[in-house]
């Protein structure tokens, strides 16, 4: 069963909260999208494959936007090989609109699995 994209209460970054989530072998991973004010982002919960649909639109649009220069990953909980190709998607977009993109608190799960897939320097410029 999936769970409908909606609006969520509660603390914000500092502007609207966008979540997606789907449940998997009977647990609920969620994850969301929370632009700030500025041009800041975060991203919190799980970054897999039920999770990435979700966040894909609504990081792309911030990004487009300028809203998104910098995405916080601080709080994400875990990450799967989805979750990496959503960091570099997001990338794409960036590049596609002129726009730089910086990654900060990239989890050690997530720069391990960029270290095997050889796509380190993308998420983490020299």
């Amino acid at each position: 069963m999936i769970a409908k994209k909606k609006f969520v209460g509660g603390q914000k970054y500092g502007g609207q909260k966008y979540n997606g989530g789907q449940k998997y072998n009977g647990g609920l991973q969620q994850a969301s999208f929370e632009p700030s004010d500025s041009d800041r982002a975060r991203v919190v919960g799980a970054l897999r494959f039920t999770t990435v649909s979700a966040l894909l639109p609504e990081g792309s649009a911030a990004i487009d936007a300028g809203r998104a220069a910098v995405i916080d990953l601080a709080e994400v909980t875990s990450s799967d090989s989805a979750g990496l190709a959503l960091l570099i998607e997001w990338l794409s977009v960036a590049k596609r609109a002129g726009r730089t993109l910086r990654f900060e608190n990239i989890p050690t799960q997530l720069q391990q699995l960029a270290r095997l897939s050889e796509v380190e320097e993308l998420l983490v410029p020299a």
